[in-house]
């Protein structure tokens, strides 16, 4: 196999994660020829739709359906996605064959004064389109409004930039800096003006799969599979595993109101979790430590599902 076609959104996001992906392929195979082609999703079509309000997000699928859909019938060889939108089930014959190393997996308060979220005045307005972020948010914070913020990154932050009635927002700081953005030293300089950044690594618990690249094929392909799965990042994978496995268990996707943080251990994986289910009830958390991601998965998983 001497060419590949990569599948990918068409935001700058997505284009940066599929420069990364060809790099490690070119790396890997030199003389490989990497193409890609870009794809429109719903998800990207739709900014009307509320993606903290889950039951008018559409569905599974919102930012992955075209790519996978391109996967099966042949148009390209793989799906490049940011794996915290993928859905916890594949659809049938694909795969998640490979991941490549896991940027940080934070969540970051954008900000135009520097602020952190334990000091910002009472009642003021947050900015995001996640729901689990949400809901963390108003659990730590009650007082805090949130709005849904749609778009790019450099659309986000001209929207922040341009409306004095909504304090921050909230971004994932590996989408930031795969987009080459410095983030060292708390600030955040863009066209769209100058902003403070607060990690919230100790506030908000992330996304599942959330700052790492999944590397999408179909399972009948075995040459592709062998390509990918030489620059598969090992330890990466596996704490996707146990994540992925947890969505799976919860029935859930990108709207689903869960955070996870998985650590690798000495003797195999530990898993935090914390689950939001009516908007007035408090949230279920767990912690577990086992030697398989399916366990630590499957013991969280009961935790949570205990009354």
């Amino acid at each position: 196999m001497n060419s590949i076609i990569l599948g990918t959104r068409a935001s700058a996001l997505a284009l940066a994660q599929v420069e990364l992906t060809a790099k490690a392929l070119a790396a890997a195979f030199p003389g490989l020829v990497v193409t890609r082609q870009e794809f429109v999703t719903r998800g990207d079509k739709k900014l009307d739709l509320s993606l903290i309000r889950a039951n008018e997000a559409g569905g599974k699928g919102l930012f992955t359906k075209e790519l996978e859909d391109a996967l099966l019938n042949g148009a390209i060889d793989v799906a490049v996605h940011s794996l915290k939108d993928l859905p916890g089930h594949n659809p049938p014959g694909l795969e998640i064959t490979a991941v490549l190393e896991r940027a940080p997996t934070a969540d970051v308060l954008i900000t135009r004064e520097p602020q952190t979220l334990r000091d910002i005045p009472q009642g003021v307005t947050l900015g995001t389109s996640s729901v689990r972020r949400a809901r963390q948010l108003q659990w730590l914070r009650p007082d805090v409004q949130i709005v849904d913020w749609r778009g790019n990154v450099q659309t986000r932050l001209r929207k922040l930039a341009e409306r004095s009635e909504v304090a921050g927002i909230i971004l994932a700081q590996a989408g930031l800096e795969r987009l080459g953005h410095d983030l060292r030293g708390g600030m955040l300089e863009t066209e769209q003006g100058k902003f403070s950044v607060t990690s919230l690594s100790e506030d908000l618990l992330p996304a599942i799969g959330q700052g790492a690249i999944a590397l999408q094929s179909r399972a009948d392909r075995a040459e592709v599979t062998a390509m990918l799965q030489a620059i598969d990042h090992r330890d990466t994978h596996f704490a996707i595993r146990a994540e992925r496995e947890l969505q799976r268990l919860l029935s859930g996707d990108c709207a689903l109101p869960v955070g996870v943080r998985t650590k690798l251990t000495s003797s195999g994986i530990a898993m935090r979790a914390i689950l939001f289910g009516a908007p007035d009830a408090p949230p279920k958390e767990a912690e577990a430590e086992a030697a398989t991601p399916e366990a630590v998965a499957a013991a969280v998983f009961a935790d949570l599902e205990r009354p």
